[in-house]
């Protein structure tokens, strides 16, 4: 009972939409009752992106303040987490909620491929990000598409770049970038262990990668996300009913490896990330 893991809700994403899945929380009302709904099932972190009426991508700081505002209402002391992800928008369009200071922003440190462009996170606005990350006092997750990423994050860390605890987040099964393996998995643990002892990591998989990636996670001690942003299926014939079905198959193996569910308090401990105000 010592290892408590924590277990992120990424809610929305910004590529599925509710054709792909009717239970894909789109308005900002949909995406708070979604995430309460996780909540309570044992997610203590949410990664939120914004969406447009017609489901196309925001970076809108209105909308994220009232994603924030709901947030704070119906899941107190939950973890908020803004993406700052490409697909949203681009240069410092978005960092342009930062200002709002959530709890935590995810900060992709390198560039990849996706499967049809490439994601590009050029040095200066990593550096800007990051910068603008310290100014607001947000704890970066950095997503890890890559081997470079997680040593870039390492450096930037060790250098003072980078805000507060360094937490690192395994993005695995994204089709041109880092497979869900399991060797190269047992490898980036093995490294962020090794060059950053200090460091707290996690790790997601993407599609049909979610369950064995959440798994591994669990299994090797560490933290790990789920959600409808990464995949929107229980299994090949069945869609996930919601957010909260995915935690809750998180949480079972959790028990399964016999470790506790983490708390939003016990969340807010290990990631050194204290209650605002």
């Amino acid at each position: 009972m010592s290892n408590p893991c924590i277990l992120c809700v990424a809610i929305t994403g910004s590529l599925p939409t509710k054709a792909n899945n009717p239970a894909v929380p789109i308005t900002v009302s949909e995406q708070i009752e979604s995430t309460h709904e996780a909540f309570e099932a044992g997610a203590s972190i949410c990664h939120a992106h914004v969406r447009n009426d017609d489901e196309t991508p925001s970076s809108d700081p209105e909308k994220f303040a009232a994603l924030k505002e709901g947030l704070e209402k119906h899941c107190p002391g939950m973890i908020i987490q803004f993406s700052t992800g490409g697909r949203s928008g681009a240069g410092k369009t978005r960092g342009g909620m930062l200002p709002l200071q959530p709890d935590m922003a995810s900060l992709s440190v390198g560039s990849n491929n996706f499967p049809t462009r490439v994601y590009e996170n050029p040095p200066d606005l990593v550096d800007w990000l990051a910068s603008e990350m310290r100014t607001h006092s947000i704890t970066p997750e950095v997503e890890a598409f890559d081997l470079s990423h997680i040593l870039q994050a390492i450096r930037l860390h060790q250098e003072g770049a980078l805000y507060g605890k360094l937490y690192v987040q395994f993005v695995m099964g994204v089709k041109n970038a880092m497979p869900a393996d399991k060797e190269v998995f047992d490898l980036y643990v093995d490294q962020v262990k090794r060059r950053a002892p200090g460091a707290n990591w996690c790790a997601a998989g993407i599609g049909a990668n979610q369950l064995i990636v959440n798994e591994w996670a669990i299994a090797a001690g560490g933290h790990t996300r789920t959600g409808l942003e990464d995949n929107v299926r229980l299994d090949r014939q069945t869609l996930a009913p919601s957010n909260a079905a995915l935690i809750q198959r998180a949480a079972e193996l959790c028990e399964k490896y016999e470790r506790p569910v983490a708390t939003w308090q016990q969340a807010r401990e290990i990631l050194d990330v204290p209650l605002r105000g």
